[in-house]
């Protein structure tokens, strides 16, 4: 891996670029990587970040007793049993 040195860099820059990098809780020098790499990019797409749409004719879609009944389903599932954790 090689490294760089950059040079010219005024005040003002290098105190944005601390206050980004604390503000994403990277270090400097990450930061400043990832920048350049989505500069020029080289950053590749997290999948976490993909925005899917397939489900969004559901939304709002549901009667109150329907979400009651859903709802009720997940806190059952979420119940947990102490015969199986003695």
């Amino acid at each position: 891996m090689r490294s760089l040195s950059i040079q010219g860099i005024d005040e003002r820059l290098a105190v944005q670029l601390r206050q980004q990098a604390k503000k994403a809780r990277k270090s400097l020098n990450q930061f400043v990587l990832d920048a350049l790499k989505k500069h020029v990019g080289l950053e590749q797409e997290k999948k976490s970040a993909q925005e899917y749409t397939d489900l969004d004719g559901l939304f709002g879609s549901w009667s109150e007793e329907e979400f009651t009944t859903i709802q009720g389903g997940i806190n059952t599932e979420r119940r947990i049993d102490p015969e199986l954790w003695q």
